[in-house]
């Protein structure tokens, strides 16, 4: 089978691009292969998001921001921008409006991964559609 390769981008790969690429890859790897990046990677990723994606059994904490500069244009069939800044080497990007919490109460950072979380299994549910066509 033919997964898509797709990658979330965010400021710092730090909290909401985490978030998407550990939800995409615990709930979606039947039809996706995911990756995230930053357009000015943090240091590190902060123990508040591996913490938030803990209480949804999700483990990020081996996960380290990357730059966008490391992929090649092309080499992804899906770029997702969550920084709500253009992304020169990726025009055709959709764009997902979700705010920043970092440095927000638990309460913000738990808001922005639920609506990461939905909008993450929406695109694995549409992804699985478009393949189960293909099939029939």
């Amino acid at each position: 089978m033919n997964l898509q390769r797709v990658l979330f981008v965010c400021v710092g790969n730090a909290c909401r691009s985490q978030m998407a690429e550990g939800f995409a890859r615990a709930y979606g790897k039947d039809v996706l292969t995911p990756e995230s990046a930053g357009l000015a990677p943090a240091m590190l990723v902060p123990a508040e998001t591996c913490r938030i994606m803990a209480e949804k059994n999700i483990d990020v904490s081996a996960h380290f921001p990357k730059s966008l500069t490391i992929f090649p244009p092309g080499h992804f069939d899906l770029v997702i921008n969550l920084s709500g800044m253009p992304i020169r080497d990726f025009p055709n990007a959709s764009e997902w409006k979700v705010r920043d919490p970092i440095g927000c109460p638990a309460e913000e950072y738990r808001a922005v991964r639920d609506q990461i979380e939905q909008l993450v299994m929406k695109l694995i549910l549409e992804l699985r559609r478009k393949t189960n066509s293909r099939k029939s």
